[in-house]
C-alpha cells in the first residue's frame, strides 16, 4: 500500500470511529511525537520484538518500546487511550501490537524509551494479539514493503480507572459507542515504518 493510499485509509478509519483529527485547545494542537523515530520514517531495529527462543525469526530486535510524548491535551480529557496497530499485518485483519488506556494526563505526559516494554502503573494494560498488555514490537515478515505501524492517541472522558484491564483493541473501541462518540475529546497519532530485512 502506498503512503498516500495508507493515509487515506487511516483517515477513513478515524472518521468511522468518530475520531475527526488533531484537536486544538487554547494552548495549541494536540500532538503525539517520538524522540526514537520521526513520523513517517523508519523506526530503529531495536524496537522490533525480540526472538530469545529462536521460534520467531521475523522478530529481529530487542523489543525496546519507543519514546513517546504528547502535548496540548484537549480540555475535558480525563484519560488517554494509546493503540499501536499494523494495518498490513496478517492481511486483511491487521495486527494489534499494544493496547494501553487509563493514562492520566495530569500525571503522565509520555513514556521514556523502553518504559512500556513491560507492565507499568502509568497505564492500564489491555490485550494485544500477542496476549499481553505491554508493548510488543514489529515482527514484519521478510520480503514485504515496509509496514506502517500506527500509534493513535485518543483523549477521552473516561476516568482513568473506568475501563477494566485486559481489553482488546476492539473491546476498547466498542466502549466509545457509535460515531461521532461523545467520549472522544480529540485524537492524534504518528506512523513508524519497519521492514525486514532491516537496512544495514
Amino acid at each position: 500500500m502506498s503512503a498516500k493510499r495508507y493515509l487515506f485509509a487511516a483517515a477513513a478509519a478515524a472518521l468511522a470511529l468518530g475520531l475527526v483529527g488533531t484537536s486544538a485547545n487554547a494552548a495549541g494542537l494536540f500532538t503525539l511525537a517520538s524522540k526514537t523515530f520521526k513520523d513517517g520514517q523508519l523506526m530503529p531495529k531495536k524496537v522490533s520484538n525480540a526472538n530469545p527462543t529462536g521460534k520467531a525469526p521475523n522478530c529481529v530486535g530487542e523489543n525496546v518500546s519507543p519514546e513517546l510524548h504528547w502535548s496540548n491535551v484537549p480540555d475535558g480529557t480525563k484519560s488517554l487511550v494509546l493503540l499501536m496497530f499494523d494495518p498490513e499485518g496478517r492481511a486483511p485483519f491487521g495486527v494489534s501490537h499494544w493496547v494501553a488506556y487509563g493514562i492520566d494526563p495530569t500525571k503522565v505526559t509520555g513514556f521514556a524509551e523502553g518504559a512500556a516494554s513491560k507492565d507499568s502503573d502509568q497505564y492500564v494494560g489491555g490485550k494485544s494479539l500477542m496476549g499481553v498488555g505491554h508493548y510488543s514490537g514489529p515482527c514484519t515478515p521478510p520480503g514485504q514493503t515496509a509496514h506502517h505501524y500506527t500509534f493513535t492517541l485518543i483523549a477521552t472522558d473516561f476516568a482513568p480507572n473506568e475501563l477494566p484491564p485486559g481489553l482488546t483493541r476492539e473491546q476498547v473501541t466498542e466502549k466509545f459507542g457509535s460515531p461521532p462518540s461523545p467520549h472522544v475529546k480529540g485524537v492524534t497519532g504518528l506512523i513508524g515504518l519497519f521492514v525486514n530485512p532491516y537496512p544495514k
